[in-house]
């Protein structure tokens, strides 16, 4: 980046580690000044250097917090603008022993809570960072999942219909900021190799036509291009990351 070119500003959610992690890394090599959100407070071993500085504790199971959250966000953006949002966040909760949540074992509470965190706090956060993506023509990026168009052996019902749910926002949320100059797409994961793989993970790789995992990095990437003029005329659309689990 030469000295008279703008410096681009990135928000990501759900930046404690896995996809979030590699994700700051790719932004941050690349330039970007990188705002990380999660429900944590800043990590001390952490790889980048601007994050205490720029890091923000947000519950986003609280809309109310969101909101809260929404508005730290945009006085951190002192000159107005947000080329990308990268919505990342997102939960799974688990039963006793790690069990899978269906249909019938799902509690109301945590349906709600799911749908909090994975779906509606999208929207909260778009709603109030619109107008500084629009000053900066930028970018949304929703990370979805393999799991929100097939019945998955470990996702639970709710994390699935979430980011099923997340897909058509996508969409609609396309169709909305497309006037505003403003680019919204979603990339869909499968089994990434990060800490919070599922035993059994081997026996499904055994399907996948790449027959391997995929790595946070390049996953990263894929966020990476949907965020820049590489994919100027892309917004509406999903992207596979899966190796092929999806066909």
């Amino acid at each position: 980046m030469t000295s008279n070119e703008e410096r681009k500003t990135l928000i990501l959610t759900g930046a404690s580690r896995g996809i979030g992690h590699a994700t700051v890394k790719r932004f941050s090599s690349a330039g970007w000044r990188v705002i990380t959100c999660s429900r944590h407070a800043f990590p001390e071993n952490c790889p980048w250097a601007a994050g205490p500085e720029d890091h923000i504790q947000v519950d986003l199971s609280n809309p109310d917090d969101t909101i809260r959250a929404a508005a730290e966000m945009r006085e951190r953006l002192t000159d107005g603008k947000l080329h990308a949002l990268v919505n990342n966040a997102g939960i799974s909760p688990k039963g006793e022993g790690g069990a899978r949540l269906n249909t019938l074992s799902t509690a109301m509470d945590v349906w709600r809570q799911v749908f909090e965190v994975n779906l509606f706090s999208t929207v909260w956060l778009a709603q109030g960072l619109k107008d500084e993506l629009a000053r900066a023509r930028g970018a949304i990026v929703n990370v979805t999942s393999i799991a929100g168009s097939r019945v998955h052996p470990f996702a639970g019902s709710a994390y699935a219909t979430s980011k099923a749910a997340l897909a058509a926002l996508t969409r609609e949320m396309a169709a909305d900021f497309g006037p505003l100059g403003v680019r919204v797409n979603a990339i869909a994961p499968g089994e990434i190799d990060t800490a919070i793989l599922s035993p059994g993970t081997e026996k499904l790789v055994e399907t996948i036509p790449l027959r391997r995992l995929g790595l946070p990095e390049e996953v990263a990437k894929a966020i990476y291009y949907l965020c820049t003029d590489q994919s100027s005329y892309v917004t509406g659309a999903e992207l596979h990351i899966n190796g092929g689990q999806h066909v």
